[in-house]
């Protein structure tokens, strides 16, 4: 070795060569990927904007269940044992005609329902509306026709005590839901707690939320009214339908022509064709970006006359059920003017459905 090798070089002089180590003691700076950090930021973004939107959801699912729920009952306690995150409940369901012509309070869509969260599942059993409902108790009426009677009953009482027909309104719809939580529970033989009273307005709202619903449409279907404003107009076979339209596709009875004629048990069927569309497209990617639309559209148009704590529970323990867990069944009978009578094997099959589903 020569005289002067082992003089150290000048500083920075191994660096820019690339021969010589970092000096001790001092760590390696690792290198920033920028491929890594744009994937980190866009997972941070995105966990961000969905616990934004699950916030904006909790904050409508708030809003809509102080529209749907009663105050008279937001005071009652439920025991846990009885919740319905705990235990089977059974409910009437109905569909209300508010259209500003035509509507009124009969009930164009009567069901009960039973859902039980050990299995998180349900059946539904769908009543034609012309049905003759013949009950101990009850006077013989069509099905459709109880609601209104209670209602009015009721609201005759209130007015005679004093109330004027604006302050009266109010307690004799929730009267007349428990009275028909009452009758509809001894007919079926089962525990019913609770009433929901959904308006057409309410049903084309939710459809519309979704971006429509696909069904296949069994018939040419062509009926205009000019008295009510109905006028349907639905080509047949499978196509994607909007709120209204998916309202006619339920509605139609009849054509103009006499040609293409239907029957309550064939809108039982198309009721429960959409509302398994409607329930399946909710569980799907697309349908869950749209919630807020849906509690929405609910919200404004629905009133059920249970605690708005159970209201929450009944969210949580049914959120994500599937059209596959829900059995529907439609009542069936024969029509003698002006009355369905229901044919009584398969009301006895309905009632021992809702029974089982019941004590699952």
């Amino acid at each position: 070795m020569t005289q002067g090798s082992d003089k150290l070089p000048p500083r920075g002089a191994a660096r820019r060569k690339g021969s010589a180590s970092p000096s001790p003691g001092k760590p390696k700076k690792k290198k920033k990927n920028p491929v890594l950090r744009a994937v980190l930021g866009g997972l941070l973004a995105g966990v961000i904007l969905v616990g934004a939107y699950f916030g904006y959801l909790a904050w409508k699912a708030d809003e809509a269940i102080g529209n749907i729920g009663e105050e008279t009952v937001d005071n009652i306690k439920i025991k846990p044992s009885e919740s319905v995150k705990n235990k089977a409940v059974s409910m009437v369901l109905l569909g209300l005609d508010s259209r500003p012509k035509g509507g009124g309070m009969n009930t164009d869509v009567m069901m009960v329902a039973a859902f039980n969260p050990n299995t998180k599942s349900a059946t539904v059993v769908s009543i034609p509306r012309d049905s003759l409902l013949v009950l101990d108790g009850y006077a013989d009426r069509k099905a459709n026709a109880h609601y209104n009677a209670f209602y009015n009953q009721k609201l005759k009482e209130l007015i005679k005590e004093g109330k004027s027909a604006k302050d009266a309104k109010v307690p004799a719809e929730a009267d007349a839901k428990r009275a028909m939580s009452d009758m509809m529970g001894k007919y079926f033989g089962i525990e019913t707690k609770y009433t929901a009273v959904i308006n057409f307005k309410g049903f084309t709202d939710v459809v519309d939320a979704l971006g429509g619903v696909e069904v296949d449409v069994d018939i040419r279907m062509k009926y205009k009214d000019t008295f009510d404003g109905t006028d349907i107009d639905l080509q047949k076979g499978r196509q994607l339908l909007d709120g209204d339209k998916a309202l006619d596709f339920i509605r139609y009875r009849k054509s103009n022509d006499g040609k293409n004629m239907s029957s309550d048990f064939d809108r039982n069927k198309r009721e429960t064709e959409v509302i398994a569309a409607v329930v399946d497209k909710m569980k799907s990617v697309g349908g869950i970006t749209k919630l807020g639309g849906v509690i929405e559209a609910v919200g404004d148009n629905l009133k059920i006359n249970m605690p708005s704590s159970e209201i929450k529970n009944m969210m949580a323990a049914y959120f994500g059920i599937n059209s596959s867990d829900v059995q529907f069944i439609s009542l069936e009978g024969n029509w003698k003017s002006p009355y369905v009578y229901l044919n009584e094997p398969k009301l006895a099959e309905a009632r021992a459905a809702l029974q089982a589903k019941m004590a699952e």
